[in-house]
Parts: C-alpha cells; structure tokens; sequence
C-alpha cells in the first residue's frame, strides 16, 4: 500500500508542479478563470474530507481494539462523508460548465483533470472501504492490518484534496 500511495503522490505532485508553472506564465488569466470558483464549496468539500478521516482513523482504532461492530459502523460514517464530497463535487462541475467555465480556458484544464482525478480516487477509495466493511462483518477475516493499509490510502486522498484546495482555490 505504501508504494502505491508514494507512486500517487509522485504523480500528483507532478501534476501540482506543472500547473504552478502554467499558473506563473499566465497569472492574470489563472486568476480571473480563478475567481469564479465558490470558496465556500471548497471549504465544504475540505471538512467533509477531514470529517472522513476522523471516521477512519477511529475505525482503525476500533479494528485494533477488536470492536468490529464498531469499526464497520465507522468505516460506513466515513463513506458516507467520501459519497458526500462526490456529490458536491459533481454539484460544482454542474455549477462551473453551465455558467461557461469550460476547458477552453487554461485554468479550468487544470481544474477539471486535476479535480476529476482526484474524484477518481475517493471512488476507489470508496470501493476500499466497502471492501474493509466486508472483511470486518466476517470474523474469520478480521485483520486489523487491513483496516490500517485501507486507511493509509483513504488519508492520502485526503491529503491530495487540502494540497488541491489550497492551490486551487486559496492561493491567489
């Protein structure tokens, strides 16, 4: 699991590197594409992420701690939240290319593959912790350890979305 969060992070720092280059050539258009995202979105997005990975991590305490019962309920809270962010991801695209923010301009390319990738990821994410929630409800295949590589890739994910959100929409 740790290979394949460090080769993520790889590639997405190269993403991250890239589009700080674009955004250097070209910062007033970057900037002008940039103030019609709605900050309040992200900022949403930003706590339902971090409230996800309070639910995991807590799962994880709880897979430890031999509660599965508890655990699966966790893992079911952080899904919920990783469903969530999905939602108001999806609302926001809808928001952006019907008022004409579209890939024509440089920033929302960015935005879009960036963002979307990203989205790709808490799917999986989300197809892990389903996966997690079976292993738990069935007692001779509760492996804590499992619980724990799961949730190392779901806070990766987390951690990709603060990075994206303070280049995306904080940093001006």
């Amino acid at each position: 699991m740790w290979v394949m969060v460090l080769g993520d992070l790889v590639i997405f720092s190269g993403y991250f590197v890239v589009f700080m280059i674009y955004r250097s050539m070209s910062r007033a258009e970057f900037l002008a594409a940039q103030q019609h995202l709605d900050i309040t979105i992200g900022v949403v997005n930003t706590m339902i992420l971090l409230t996800s990975s309070w639910f995991v991590a807590r799962a994880v305490l709880a897979a430890r701690g031999g509660d599965a019962d508890r655990a699966v309920r966790l893992l079911w809270g952080g899904g919920v939240c990783g469903a969530a962010f999905v939602a108001v991801k999806c609302y926001e695209w809808f928001r952006e290319i019907t008022a004409g923010q579209t890939n024509s301009q440089m920033f929302y390319s960015f935005y879009y593959v960036i963002t979307g990738v990203h989205v790709v990821h808490v799917l999986i994410g989300l197809i892990v912790l389903g996966a997690l929630v079976r292993e738990l409800r069935n007692p001779g295949r509760r492996r804590p350890w499992m619980v724990e590589a799961g949730a190392t890739y779901w806070h990766m994910v987390d951690l990709l979305w603060v990075i994206i959100f303070a280049l995306v929409y904080v940093m001006r």
